[in-house]
């Protein structure tokens, strides 16, 4: 394979798993509608893919494919996680508010709230660390030119999809909308719950 096509195997790979609805692009959607630190938001949640990334393509990832038990221990964490933000994702359709935009929060709240939604989703480093990190590592030397890719997917994904929300916070802003989102999130995160179940 050419370097241009292991990039172009590594952005495919990895918008494959970050364009899924889940905790973190929820949040992200969220925040941007608010125009509440959407530049912070989108920069912490691009560094963190780039470290658990390059972390599974520094060889983590095999690392933890080799134990497991280590691997059982994160798919029953990470099936918790996911069905509890699925409960918590049905409540918020069962009540859903509009979102006001250009009522920001403190930066702080922001960081916190996005830091909890990448670092507390077990879900988040079977994807990037384990999973792209085992397939980068297929490539042998080149290894890092499908990283490269990975990362530019990632980035490129947040940047979209945080400032993006901004040209959507009409229809976005509406309780019904949210509703719709929320209870589709809620049943994904059920789905992806149940997967890691059944491989563990």
């Amino acid at each position: 394979m050419t370097a241009l096509s292991i990039w172009v195997t590594g952005f495919i790979a990895s918008i494959s798993l970050v364009a899924m609805i889940g905790a973190q692009n929820t949040m992200v959607l969220r925040q941007g509608i608010r125009r509440d630190h959407i530049g912070v938001v989108v920069l912490v949640c691009t560094l963190s893919d780039m470290l658990m990334i390059a972390s599974g393509t520094a060889g983590v990832g095999a690392l933890v494919g080799d134990h497991p038990r280590m691997m059982r221990t994160l798919a029953w964490v990470g099936a918790a996680y996911l069905v509890g933000y699925a409960v918590t994702s049905f409540r918020s359709a069962l009540r859903p508010k509009a979102l006001v935009t250009g009522g920001a929060g403190s930066l702080r709240t922001a960081v916190v709230a996005v830091l909890a939604a990448t670092y507390l989703n077990p879900q988040a480093y079977l994807d990037t660390i384990v999973l792209l990190g085992s397939l980068a590592n297929q490539h042998g030397p080149a290894r890092w030119t499908f990283a490269a890719g990975a990362l530019t997917a990632s980035a490129l994904w947040f940047a979209v999809l945080g400032f993006g929300a901004r040209a959507l916070a009409g229809p976005l802003g509406r309780p019904r909308t949210w509703r719709w989102i929320d209870t589709g999130v809620g049943v994904t995160m059920l789905g992806l719950a149940t997967r890691l179940v059944l491989v563990a």
